[in-house]
């Protein structure tokens, strides 16, 4: 069976565009999300995402310019996803322990309940970064979380409980890499030493192991 449809976008595709761009443009990105997650950017195929959504081919790169254009538009919205919940955390009316305590789990949370975020991200290294060194809002996206870690990190000083020494962006490494590698390497993992890492009984149990494992690093 043909999985494409016609580049030409038919009455109720024209009149889906005019009433609601916006829309059309959000749905476009949440099914190549899937598409590009699913297959990589080399697999992803475009006219399985037109097929897939309320529009066609041609609009699709009316909208994003190219297939790289539309790809890269995905990945700018994943990583502002993550981002724009992260800054609503108010971890400033927090006290620090509390406020880092909140901030691993949100990471831990959001990354195992965002595989495609996960697929992406490791896509995206697989071509050593080259499509996201293109964009123009992925740096400035992430500077917030450096920043809002490096308040955490001046209050808890300040206040004697955290220790001297502590980088703002090494830490978000860690927290990244710990809370990465439960999503990651779930498959692999699983099958090599026969547990189901996804259950909610694992999950609890890691997600209560990497807060404990980054708090035990920062507290003095």
């Amino acid at each position: 069976m043909a999985r494409t449809r016609s580049s030409e976008a038919g009455p109720a595709e024209r009149g889906s565009r005019t009433q609601d761009p916006v829309g059309v443009k959000r749905d476009i990105l949440d099914v190549a999300t899937k598409e590009f997650a699913a297959n990589g950017y080399s697999g992803a195929r475009v006219d399985e995402i037109a097929a897939r959504t309320r529009t066609s081919k041609r609009m699709i790169y009316y909208y994003f310019g190219s297939k790289k254009g539309l790809y890269l538009a995905v990945l700018e919205n994943a990583y502002r996803g993550i981002r724009e919940v992260e800054g609503g955390l108010n971890l400033d009316t927090l006290e620090p322990e509390i406020a880092m305590r909140a901030l691993v789990a949100y990471t831990f949370d959001y990354q195992n309940a965002h595989h495609e975020f996960i697929r992406l991200v490791m896509i995206e290294n697989i071509h050593d970064a080259e499509h996201l060194r293109s964009s123009e809002v992925i740096e400035g996206l992430n500077v917030g979380v450096i920043e809002t870690l490096k308040q955490i990190i001046s209050r808890g000083q300040r206040s004697g409980k955290f220790r001297n020494g502590l980088a703002p962006i090494d830490l978000h490494m860690t927290i990244s890499a710990l809370a990465f590698f439960n999503v990651a390497n779930s498959p692999t993992f699983s099958a090599i030493f026969k547990v189901d890492m996804r259950s909610m009984n694992a999950l609890a149990i890691r997600r209560a192991q990497v807060i404990d494992v980054v708090m035990r690093y920062v507290l003095a």
